[in-house]
């Protein structure tokens, strides 16, 4: 049924679908509107044979996850930000136990400085924890993306994060196709673990290992992740098939078949990449661009293919690896080895800053002039960068470096009482 809800909402209404038999709350922005509507859903009746377990923290909330799954229920929590660092322990160790927990990610940068506001550093922080990431383009997707991702956790035993662009996102309000009940109970069999806390055949989950076993263990966990790229692009398929509409998948290409340069991003920062590629289209660039869907595991040869015959790729990346550059333009160099064409990396929307239309087709064109760095800062403000450069350099005592740039643009810092 076609509905104006807010994403979050929407999202709650494809989790609520799926069944789950626990799910683990603590709020933090920009995904609290998520478990909130769970919670009103369970209260109501309407999510039914569900236990709804408000927990004193983020690490609560995953830890209880675990247990929960461990004991053979289809397990359910989401988090954002500093939330998802503070349950890094839990992270890695529902990984690394190969639980099939499903997790939203509402995107939000990491502080300090504090800030609540979209970009991708929380779910990158964590992703080599072992857990599939699927990332969002719309509400739509972030909907699907969750009922492809139960499927997809339960079929290997490993746990899944749907990273979806908070408040971009989250708290946006849209037409999104809710599916029917019936149509999700087919696609999405009864939870069968693989592997369980039961008083009759009693087993241990989580036994000490040593050096004799540890790195077998880490590779199954890469050995899931392997047989994810097969498995994604055919629940994928077979989602298209049940409910009509395309979501999901590895990655996605736009107009890439003539492109000489071609655009690679995450989540819905795809949305504006593909209206300027339009728009550079009627202006005679030839430009396309390719949305990743899943960063872990990361689709090296689907990427190759639809990147091998351009000239040049312009990374987008909205998470920043200080000292290096992007994660995501690690994963795109090493899927072009031995490729012999020009590589962007263009850092964007940190904190939440603005990605427009012009700046991304003044950068898009002076790349397909490779007038680019080799990393660059879409809307750097370069002056009161070399404000403070000069003020560290001029005394020891310079201060807070938040504080002092935020008085270069004549903002005051927020204080907390």
């Amino acid at each position: 049924m076609l509905q104006q809800i807010e994403g979050s909402r929407a999202i709650a209404c494809g989790i609520a679908l799926c069944r789950p038999e626990v799910v683990c709350a603590y709020p933090i922005t920009p995904q609290t509107h998520i478990v909130e509507a769970l919670s009103e859903m369970v209260r109501t009746g309407e999510l039914e044979n569900c236990e709804y377990i408000n927990v004193e923290s983020e690490f609560a909330a995953l830890s209880v996850a675990i247990g929960a799954s461990s004991a053979g229920a289809r397990s359910y929590t989401a988090t954002a930000s500093q939330g998802l660092l503070y349950m890094a322990e839990a992270v890695y160790n529902a990984g690394g136990l190969g639980l099939p927990i499903v997790m939203t990610i509402g995107n939000r940068a990491i502080g300090a400085p504090i800030n609540i506001w979209n970009d991708h550093s929380d779910s990158m922080a964590l992703r080599d924890a072992g857990w599939i990431q699927l990332y969002a383009e719309t509400n739509q997707e972030a909907l699907d993306l969750h009922i492809q991702a139960f499927k997809l956790a339960e079929a290997l035993s490993c746990p899944v994060m749907v990273c979806v662009d908070g408040f971009i996102l989250t708290h946006a309000y849209e037409q999104i196709e809710i599916p029917e009940a019936g149509k999700v109970d087919a696609f999405l069999p009864p939870f069968d673990p693989v592997q369980v806390l039961d008083c009759m055949d009693p087993v241990s989950i989580g036994a000490m290992v040593g050096p004799e076993a540890f790195m077998e263990v880490r590779y199954l966990q890469h050995y899931k992740q392997l047989r994810a790229l097969e498995m994604i692009p055919e629940i994928a398929k077979e989602f298209s098939e049940q409910f009509g509409r395309d979501s999901g998948g590895l990655a996605r290409p736009y107009r890439i078949a003539d492109a000489e340069t071609v655009v690679v991003a995450l989540g819905s920062v795809n949305g504006t990449v593909k209206d300027v590629v339009d728009e550079m289209r009627e202006e005679g660039h030839l430009i396309g661009s390719l949305c990743v869907v899943s960063f872990r595991p990361f689709p090296l040869m689907e990427v190759r293919a639809c990147l091998e015959n351009s000239r040049r790729v312009v990374v987008l990346e909205k998470s920043f690896s200080v000292g290096l550059g992007g994660p995501l333009s690690d994963g795109v160099r090493k899927s072009l080895s031995g490729i012999a064409l020009r590589g962007y990396t263009v850092i964007a929307g940190l904190g939440g800053r603005a990605i427009t239309k012009k700046s991304l087709k003044g950068i898009f064109a002076k790349a397909e002039m490779d007038e680019l760095e080799l990393l660059n800062f879409l809307d750097l403000d370069h002056e009161i960068v070399a404000r403070q450069i000069m003020r560290e350099r001029e005394t020891r005592r310079s201060g807070p470096i938040a504080e002092n740039l935020l008085k270069s643009i004549g903002t005051v810092a927020s204080r907390i009482a």
